[in-house]
């Protein structure tokens, strides 16, 4: 009982840390870095590295306080530039990982978080894509894609549901069959399951939680461009996304 309480608690201080941290680089580190670096790319670039090493201390902060444990499989895979990487969303917790071993990290950004007090100066400081954009977001993606960064998407949109059915949305697809990208993807793992869509942070699991996050082997896109138009190619290749997640998932259960 005294051990659920304790997880309780660091879950808890893990959240203001997050929050704590979020502001301090807001309001301190990138008005600097401003200051000091005036040509744009370069101070985005900085700007990524200090969110990337930033959440490489956090998950380690969280690994040794006990909230967590993690493993991670295939990561020189990463060690790339200009890729699409795909990933299934079981927790929370998964951009935090992602950003945290990926260099040179691009994401998509929620609106909310755009203007949230505790994100938005890291998210816009670091040149993130804010899904806002409409329209127009595909095209940003694919020129992120072009400028050698590495764009991390999450195809279902959103945190996996409770029951762990994964449902791809089509917008993944577009960009890699219209950016010609190959995708590299990365299956992610919670044992036992917590911080999903619609769960209260403060109902941790029995036991510390371990991530295992594995990089997968290239997808060629190329099967699913080939004599097809982009519609028909991002279709098949959502559907094949679909079941190839679904399928490590329930293979690795």
């Amino acid at each position: 009982m005294l051990d659920r309480y304790w997880r309780i608690f660091v879950t808890g201080l893990s959240f203001v840390v997050f929050g704590v941290g979020g502001i301090v680089l807001g309001l301190l580190v990138f008005p600097v870095m401003n200051l000091l670096i005036r040509d744009r790319q370069r101070r985005i670039n900085a700007a990524r590295t200090v969110i990337r090493c930033a959440f490489r201390v956090y998950i380690d902060m969280m690994r040794v306080i006990g909230v967590l444990r993690y493993e991670v499989r295939g990561l020189e895979k990463l060690e790339r530039g200009g890729m699409l990487i795909l990933a299934n969303h079981p927790t929370l917790l998964d951009t935090v990982f992602l950003m945290a071993f990926v260099k040179n990290a691009d994401c998509i950004v929620k609106g909310a978080l755009w203007n949230n007090p505790f994100t938005r100066g890291p998210v816009r400081g670091a040149g993130y894509i804010n899904n806002e954009g409409g329209a127009e977001l595909v095209d940003d993606c694919i020129a992120s894609l072009q400028r050698g960064n590495n764009l991390i998407i999450f195809p279902e949109g959103t945190r996996t549901p409770k029951d762990g059915v994964i449902s791809m949305k089509r917008g993944a697809a577009n960009i890699a069959v219209r950016g010609g990208r190959d995708i590299t993807p990365v299956l992610l793992q919670c044992d036992p399951p917590t911080l999903h869509k619609g769960e209260k942070w403060w109902r941790v699991p029995s036991r510390r939680f371990l991530i295992q996050i594995d990089v997968q082997d290239d997808l060629a896109v190329a099967r699913f461009t080939e004599g097809a138009s982009d519609v028909m190619a991002a279709r098949q290749l959502t559907d094949f996304l679909q079941n190839y997640f679904a399928g490590k998932c329930q293979s690795n259960a």
